[in-house]
C-alpha cells in the first residue's frame, strides 16, 4: 500500500526539521567565527601597537640612547647599533631604528641604510609627537611606534620600532589554525546532535505516522462497506416489496439474476447448517466461474444452528482468502462439537513466501500483490480468533499451496446448547 499523505507530509516535515537545524547549526558556528576572528585580529592588533610602542619609549627614555645621538655619526653608530640588535632579539621586533636630530639613521637592520635619511618624513616626531600606524618602508609594510628621544626640553632624536604587516599576518593565521579544529568540531557535533533529536523525533511520531495509514486503509474499507451497503439495502428493499406484494414467483426471479443457482457442490449436501452450506456453495459458484473447484472434506460436521455470524465470517474470508490465491483448487474442512470449532482450509496456489509468513496477517500484507485494498481477509480472521482466545496457523499445503488452520471456542450460547 503506498503511504498515506499524512504519511508522507510526516515524513517531509522531519527532514524540513533536520534541514533546519543543520542550517541553524551552520549559522550560528559561522557568525561565532566570524566574530572569534575578528576579536583575534583585532587583539594581535592591539597587543602588537602596544609592543612597539612600550620598546620604543624605553628605548627613548634610555640615558645611553640620549647621549649617543648627539654623538658624531660614526661613534654613535658603533655604540647604538649593538643596543638596537639586542632589543630587536629580544623583543621580536622586525627593526629598531635610531636616529640624530637631522633624521639621520644611526642603526638600522641593514647596513647600508645607516647614515642616511629616514624614508618617511620625521618632522612631527622631531617636533615632539608621537606616531603610531602602518608604512611602508625599507624592509616592507610595518606596524611602527615613533617617539622623540628628549635631552631636557629638547629633542636630539628618534627611537622607531616596527613589525612587519606580514608577520601580524602569520600570527593572525596561526590563531585561527588553532581554532578551525574547534570549529569544525562545533559543526560535526551540532549536525549529529540535531540528528539525533531528529531521529528521536521520528521515532517517537511513528506510531502516528502507523495510526494514520491504519485510519486511511479503514476509511477506504469502510468507503467500499458503504458502497455495498447502500448496494445491499437496495436490493433488500426490491425483495421486502415483492414479498410484500405476495409476488413470490417474482422474489425468485429477482434473486436468481442476483445470484444464479449452481448444483456444482455435490459435497455442500453433506454439510447440516444450513448457513454453511448456502455460503460453501456460493463459493463453489464463484470459483466454478473460474474453472476452479472448491471441495469440502468429507469430514467436515457443523450441527445446524451451531456457528454464529463470526464463524461464518471466519470461513468466509479464509475462502476467499483461498480462492484468489489458488490456479485451480481449494479444500475445506470444517468441524464443531459442542465447544469448539476446527477450520482448516488449502489451496494449491504458489503458497506464502517465506519472508512474509510471519506479517501474512496484518492489514494490507498480501501474497497477491494488486489493489490497496487487499491484505484485509486475514486481518480480519486474526483479530476475530484472538478475540475469541483462539488461534490461526499458516502452512504448506498437500498440493504445494498455502494452508490455514484455525481453532477457536465457539459462542457461550452455542456452548451453553
Amino acid at each position: 500500500m503506498t503511504p498515506s499523505r499524512p504519511v508522507l507530509a510526516t515524513k517531509t516535515s522531519m527532514l524540513l526539521v533536520l534541514v533546519m537545524q543543520c542550517i541553524v547549526v551552520l549559522s550560528c558556528v559561522g557568525v561565532t567565527t566570524l566574530v572569534a576572528v575578528t576579536v583575534q585580529e583585532r587583539s594581535i592588533r592591539s597587543a602588537t601597537t602596544d609592543r612597539v610602542l612600550d620598546v620604543s619609549r624605553s628605548l627613548a627614555d634610555l640615558a645611553q640612547v640620549r647621549a649617543a645621538v648627539q654623538l658624531d655619526a660614526e661613534t654613535a653608530m658603533g655604540e647604538l647599533q649593538p643596543l638596537a640588535d639586542t632589543i630587536e632579539r629580544a623583543s621580536g621586533v622586525d627593526y629598531v631604528v635610531i636616529t640624530d636630530a637631522d633624521g639621520i639613521r644611526l642603526t638600522h637592520p641593514t647596513a647600508s641604510e645607516r647614515g642616511l635619511p629616514v624614508s618617511t618624513d620625521p618632522s612631527k616626531v622631531l617636533a615632539g609627537e608621537s606616531f603610531v600606524g602602518t608604512e611602508s618602508g625599507t624592509i616592507g609594510s610595518t606596524l611602527r611606534a615613533k617617539v622623540p628621544v628628549f635631552d631636557g626640553g629638547t629633542v636630539v632624536g628618534t627611537a622607531s620600532v616596527g613589525i612587519l604587516e606580514s608577520t601580524i599576518a602569520q600570527d593572525l593565521d596561526d590563531a585561527i589554525g588553532g581554532l578551525l579544529p574547534w570549529v569544525l568540531g562545533s559543526v560535526v557535533l551540532g549536525c549529529l546532535v540535531s540528528a539525533l533529536l531528529t531521529g528521536a523525533l521520528r521515532r517517537s511520531v511513528r506510531p502516528v505516522e502507523e495510526r494514520a495509514r491504519e485510519a486511511e486503509t479503514q476509511r477506504q474499507i469502510a468507503g467500499a462497506l458503504r458502497d455495498h451497503t447502500h448496494e445491499f439495502r437496495t436490493r433488500l428493499h426490491v425483495i421486502r416489496g415483492l414479498v410484500a406484494e405476495g409476488e413470490s414467483g417474482a422474489v425468485l426471479e429477482y434473486v436468481d439474476r442476483l445470484v444464479p443457482p449452481t448444483t456444482v457442490m455435490d459435497a455442500a449436501s453433506a454439510v447440516t447448517d444450513p448457513a454453511l452450506r448456502t455460503l460453501l456453495d456460493a463459493y463453489a459458484a464463484e470459483f466454478a466461474d473460474r474453472d476452479g473447484s472448491l471441495e469440502v472434506d468429507p469430514l467436515t460436521t457443523v450441527g445446524a444452528g451451531v456457528l454464529d455470524d463470526t464463524d461464518l465470517l471466519v470461513v468466509s474470508n479464509l475462502c476467499r482468502n483461498a480462492i484468489e490465491a489458488a490456479d485451480g483448487r481449494v479444500r475445506v474442512l470444517a468441524v464443531a462439537d459442542t465447544t469448539d470449532l476446527h477450520v482448516d482450509v488449502n489451496d494449491d496456489g504458489p503458497g506464502i513466501a517465506p519472508e512474509l509468513v510471519d506479517r501474512i496477517f496484518e492489514r494490507g500484507v498480501s501474497s497477491k500483490g494488486g489493489p490497496d485494498d487487499r491484505g484485509v481477509g486475514l486481518d480480519i480472521v486474526r483479530r476475530e480468533v484472538a478475540h475469541r482466545g483462539g488461534s490461526i496457523t499458516v502452512s504448506r499445503s498437500p498440493w504445494g499451496g498455502a494452508r490455514f488452520t484455525v481453532e477457536m471456542p465457539l459462542a457461550v450460547r452455542d456452548r451453553a446448547r
